[in-house]
């Protein structure tokens, strides 16, 4: 069950006499990364009961004899071992330290135990490679962190993997995505077992919300095992990969690998744990986002250049997977990192222009101008002591060149932009038979307004 769903499954078994519902064990593991590990003993071990979050009792207990090291070199101690999984009415396992190495027989043993005498397990991140191997996921809905679901889905192929969720919830055996997807798996948890305000409560000493939306699809990159480069599948990604520009299907990809649809569905699901389709379709909206990002094309053919048939596929993929509109998201792109002088050549021998011919309104300091699209003081100071053909239509009060120059635009230091732009204030200051527009012309206290022309 995904984090939207509202509702429990019913497939919880009935705790056993010795196990307490509000003991929480944590697994920890030697070479597990210390931000998952930390999470919930964050959660459940620290007595909130001022901010009106219930307290629960924490066991942490090492699964393997050996110096618990965790990212950075840090050792840790933990006070418990396996046999304290024995009272656990939770049992939490935050991480696993490597996706290829099978966990310590022990361990497993006890989390199998831990289960059928009716514990909640649940995994974070790489933890549901532990419950995998343990056989708790099979035949179940499961996630784990997307850059390694598909892995998992190879391995354990009884395991229902959907790398799109931030958490499922299958009633006893929950699993979430990675890093701080855990955080919303152990609010979902106590916002199970004693309502939404403690979960709001929980929320807010930790500042983080209560209750995220969406899930990992924005976070998706290509999705695909390091494994897949020895499958006869491989060269048929890399085609597909490689001619995201072009339109076409699954069927295409099908028939590049001499198969049925059917059987390609399932050895592509197999080897990715998601459908060649939606795959495809996520590849399409990550091409988009590069695009998007470094180049300036428009929307419309941004999509003709990701294989979409038309902006609107485009509009629709794109919102679904990131959240946002193709147009939103450059802006937001674009705001976030902008482009200084120095990035400017480049970005114009990108587009194919010289320099000299991208206008920009932020090029003429000598003028005073701020960036905030005002006339600063020293610009006001200057149209003050202007003469009076300043004013009058042959370059204006932050026109061009004064009229001895022919207004010709010049090519000093700060050379000015061919065409007349002038500062970017919508004075062009090249016709002199046309009148100038006064729209941005700084006023003066006391100063009278002179006809134009």
């Amino acid at each position: 069950m995904s984090q939207d769903s509202t509702t429990v499954p019913e497939t919880t078994r009935k705790l056993s006499g010795r196990r307490r519902r509000e003991i929480v064990a944590v697994l920890l593991f030697s070479g597990g990364p210390i931000f998952e590990s930390s999470i919930p003993l964050s959660v459940f071990g620290i007595d909130r009961q001022d901010a009106g979050v219930p307290r629960y009792r924490l066991l942490v207990c090492a699964g393997e004899d050996v110096p618990l090291r965790t990212t950075g070199g840090l050792e840790l101690t933990a006070p418990y071992g396996l046999e304290a999984l024995s009272r656990a009415g939770t049992v939490v396992v935050p991480a696993w330290r490597s996706i290829t190495q099978p966990p310590p027989t022990a361990a497993l043993d006890a989390l199998r135990r831990a289960h059928e005498e009716g514990a909640r397990i649940v995994g974070l991140c790489t933890g549901a490679f532990v419950l995998a191997a343990a056989g708790l996921l099979d035949g179940r809905p499961a996630t784990t962190h997307w850059m390694y679901a598909p892995t998992l889905a190879k391995r354990y192929p009884s395991v229902h993997v959907d790398p799109r969720e931030l958490f499922v919830d299958d009633g006893d055996v929950l699993t979430s995505a990675g890093t701080a997807a855990g955080i919303d798996l152990c609010l979902h948890i106590v916002r199970t077992d004693h309502g939404a305000d403690a979960a709001g409560a929980l929320a807010r000493r930790l500042v983080v919300p209560p209750r995220r939306s969406g899930g990992q699809e924005r976070y998706l990159d290509r999705s695909l095992p390091e494994e897949i480069g020895a499958d006869p599948l491989a060269e048929v990604v890399a085609w597909a990969l490689e001619h995201l520009h072009e339109q076409f299907d699954v069927e295409t990809l099908a028939a590049r690998a001499y198969m049925s649809r059917r059987t390609f569905d399932r050895r592509f699901r197999s080897l990715t744990g998601s459908a060649p389709l939606q795959w495809l379709i996520t590849q399409r909206v990550l091409q988009a986002q590069r695009l998007l990002e470094t180049s300036d094309y428009s929307v419309d053919e941004v999509a003709g250049r990701c294989g979409f048939r038309s902006p609107v596929a485009l509009r629709g993929h794109f919102r679904r997977q990131l959240g946002s509109s193709p147009a939103a998201y450059r802006a937001a792109y674009r705001a976030r990192r902008p482009q200084n002088s120095a990035d400017r050549p480049e970005r114009a021998e990108r587009e194919g222009r010289p320099e000299r011919e991208r206008p920009d309104r932020f090029d003429r300091p000598e003028l005073g101008e701020q960036r905030t699209g005002e006339p600063s003081v020293m610009a006001l100071r200057r149209a003050a002591m202007a003469p009076a053909h300043a004013a009058s239509g042959a370059g204006g009060v932050l026109g061009g060149p004064p009229p001895s120059h022919g207004g010709h635009q010049g090519h000093g230091p700060h050379g000015a932009h061919p065409g007349g732009h002038s500062g970017g204030y919508g004075i062009s200051g090249t016709d002199p038979g046309k009148p100038e527009s006064d729209l941005y012309t700084p006023r003066l206290p006391g100063q009278r307004e002179r006809p134009v022309g």
